[in-house]
């Protein structure tokens, strides 16, 4: 049975989503409707990922009552620098054939993201955002961020997975009252994770695809999961992950992986 965990406004956020970064916009309508006959009730899109009507028709054509579904979606740099968030959200809305939006991220900390904020704070509260968050904010992002806000990021969405656990920002933030979601969560398009044997061991073990090893270590480190995939049987394959627990012995393996080793850009240089 989907988990799920509370935000710090006492929304509930399904802790596995689906996450659409990569696919066409005809992808995402597809890949939304097998994950949700699958039972996931979490999108992930964003504006610069250039699928969102894809996801909302997927959601539209579900016939599953809308607050039943988690949508979230991300707020662009370049929206961010001159300074169009309210018409870089409306965009979203109508894209995605809804009237409101459950989680609305600060896509990366882009030059005047503390004014960003300071607008998404307003439609927050005129109720078209259920929570604001942010993404792929370092701890130093967020005690910037504190100096100006009056709501706390109901998130961060940062990256890891484990060669790149980022243990110390994931604890930064939960000490801090911020929940983690995290992006590429099998480590990229490459996914060596995939075949590192500590990973393909304990799928032996406890008859598992290395997949769901990986994403049982993140939700039991506590975290939001938003694997990505545009295959039917990937998609099935990963929600199939709330029915066995890693050992403490077994999560302490594979948190020994980590190598510092990003996939992404480092959010204190990106040119984006």
């Amino acid at each position: 049975m989907q988990t799920t965990i509370t935000l710090n406004n006492e929304i509930k956020i399904p802790q596995v989503g689906l996450g659409v970064f990569r696919a066409t916009d005809s992808e995402a309508q597809t890949a939304v409707t097998w994950a949700l006959e699958t039972g996931y009730r979490h999108i992930d899109t964003a504006k610069i990922y250039g699928n969102e009507a894809g996801v909302g028709r997927a959601i539209a054509d579900s016939r599953i009552p809308r607050e039943e579904i988690f949508i979230t979606t991300k707020l662009w740099t370049e929206d961010i620098r001159q300074k169009h968030v309210k018409a870089a959200f409306e965009k979203s809305l109508t894209a995605l054939h809804t009237n409101y939006i459950n989680l609305y991220l600060i896509h990366w900390p882009a030059a005047g993201f503390a004014d960003a904020w300071q607008v998404m704070e307003e439609l927050y509260q005129q109720g078209k955002i259920r929570a604001i968050g942010v993404s792929n904010f370092h701890t130093h992002h967020l005690e910037e961020l504190a100096k100006v806000q009056t709501i706390k990021p109901a998130v961060n969405q940062i990256e890891s997975h484990p060669y790149f656990s980022n243990q110390k920002l994931i604890e930064d933030c939960q000490t801090a009252g911020i929940p983690i979601e995290v992006w590429s969560p099998l480590g990229g398009k490459a996914a060596m994770p995939l075949v590192d044997p500590v990973i393909v061991a304990l799928a032996e073990k406890y008859q598992r695809t290395p997949a769901q090893i990986i994403i049982r270590w993140h939700m039991q480190r506590g975290v939001i999961v938003l694997p990505k995939s545009v295959h039917r049987e990937r998609i099935i394959s990963n929600f199939n992950v709330f029915d066995f627990q890693l050992t403490p012995e077994d999560m302490q393996s594979i948190n020994a992986l980590n190598r510092n080793q990003r996939v992404g850009s480092d959010p204190d240089h990106f040119d984006f």
